[in-house]
């Protein structure tokens, strides 16, 4: 602290203070609207800086060494409040704006005291050029990449190490920001700054670095999932082709003997029994005949598909579909959702006929459009003791078979969804919008009122 009147040390504080909000505002989702996310924040800095300069009045020692720290905790826990974040996103994010609060208080206070002869005016300078830089750089640069890794810490991340590594990241920032380190100016408290500098910003980078990989890895199995998905997608339908070709080349081998056979009856005048004949002819060929189930040719291949699967394990299905041909959704994310559900539903009753063969299982399955939503809803017989892990069925319930991939489409069309076992009775229950929901950017700017 280079000292001044409390106007000086106002204008320090209110820099400082709007610095660390637009570096924050930046990198992190407003829980307000922007009228309301102003207002808040103005008012929280009018009653802040107040405070704080009359403490610098009242005790400028104890201010001098404390009020950097004070206000920072003070604006952490409101700018937890103000944050859509989940509260470790939005705690790793205050980490990150600490270091670069930092960043700029240290950088201000070293130019002036070693070029500037100790000026207010040039660390107050340096304050606002720092802070513009670092602002321009988190947006030109950082903000879109941070939004992709607060998804993975948030959907993946381990809470205990994240939890640990904010607290060495603030032990760090704490330690640069020890006010005994700006009392003279030595080469060895230059050399100690830039290597807490240093070594506080590795460690940032490093655990960026590493959760941004584990979440990719996450986002690869899921892809993969997805791909094995289609894989035994296509299989199926294969399958189903390779039996109607089988079909097909054995009744154009018969014809001959069914054309012979129609034909003696018809000159002996038995037209009941060709009228029999005729049915039992009929039937045969149309079970190599695809089953129709709805209109809209992706949900109905898929259904198919599965319920041919389902039928050859001897599993009961009811289906209840209700949709047209043409959809908003494209057919993929369909896919996604259904193929996972149905397979899950056929491995969960396969699982039970493993404890005994004479169990009857069955897969209830209803798809109905409703206006804008669609509602999906899939029923199926499971193993009454399998519980589920934070609402979720886990991987020895669905054999490892994609429910992420279910739920990441599923929010894709700002859907709502639940999983229950109620006792032995396993349920998937999904509503959704038929269209996905805008990003961000996509969004038009409403005029505020």
């Amino acid at each position: 602290m280079l000292g001044g009147s409390v106007y000086i040390a106002f204008i320090r504080f209110a820099i400082s203070l709007a610095g660390t909000i637009l570096l924050f505002s930046i990198l992190s989702e407003p829980r307000f609207n922007r009228k309301r996310t102003v207002i808040c924040y103005v008012c929280f800095c009018a009653v802040l800086l107040a405070l704080a300069c009359i403490w610098y009045v009242v005790d400028w020692d104890s201010c001098v060494r404390m009020v950097a720290f004070t206000m920072y905790m003070c604006f952490a826990v409101f700018a937890v409040f103000m944050s859509g974040d989940s509260v470790y996103l939005a705690i790793y994010k205050l980490a990150l704006v600490f270091y670069l609060m930092s960043v700029f208080v240290i950088g201000g206070l070293e130019v002036s005291v070693i070029f500037f002869h100790r000026s207010v005016w040039a660390d107050i300078v340096s304050r606002i050029l720092l802070i513009l830089l670092i602002a321009y750089l988190l947006y030109r640069y950082v903000r879109e990449s941070v939004k992709e890794f607060g998804d993975y810490v948030e959907n993946e991340a381990d809470k205990f190490s994240v939890a640990a590594m904010i607290v060495c990241i603030l032990f760090g920032i704490g330690y640069i920001l020890n006010p005994t380190l700006n009392k003279e100016v030595t080469g060895h408290r230059i050399y100690q700054v830039l290597t807490n500098f240093i070594l506080t910003g590795t460690l940032q980078l490093l655990v960026y670095r590493f959760y941004l990989h584990v979440g990719r890895e996450k986002e690869y199995e899921r892809e993969n999932q997805l791909i094995q998905m289609n894989y035994r997608l296509l299989e199926r339908q294969i399958e189903i082709l390779e039996e109607s070709v089988a079909s097909g080349r054995r009744l154009r081998h018969d014809i001959r003997h069914h054309n012979a056979v129609m034909a003696e009856y018809a000159r002996r005048g038995q037209t009941e029994e060709l009228l029999q004949y005729l049915k039992e002819y009929d039937r045969e060929t149309g079970q190599g005949v695809p089953e129709m189930i709805c209109a809209n040719p992706a949900v109905n291949n898929v259904l198919a598909a599965y319920t041919r699967k389902a039928r050859n394990e001897r599993i009961e299905v009811m289906l209840d579909v209700e949709l047209g041909k043409e959809l908003p959704i494209p057919g993929i994310d369909l896919v996604a959702i259904l193929a996972n559900a149905y397979e899950n539903a056929i491995y969960a009753c396969m699982d039970m006929k493993k404890q005994t063969d004479t169990q009857e299982c069955f897969i209830r399955m209803r798809i109905k459009r409703q206006k804008n939503k669609l509602v999906i809803s899939c029923s199926n017989s499971c193993k009454k003791g399998t519980a589920l892990k934070n609402g979720k069925p886990g991987n020895e319930f669905t054999g490892g078979v994609g429910v992420s991939s279910i739920i990441r489409t599923a929010k894709k069309y700002d859907g709502e969804y639940d999983f229950k076992n109620d006792n032995g009775v396993f349920t998937f229950r999904l509503i959704m919008n038929m269209e996905p929901k805008k990003t961000e950017d996509e969004q038009p700017v409403a005029e505020e009122r």
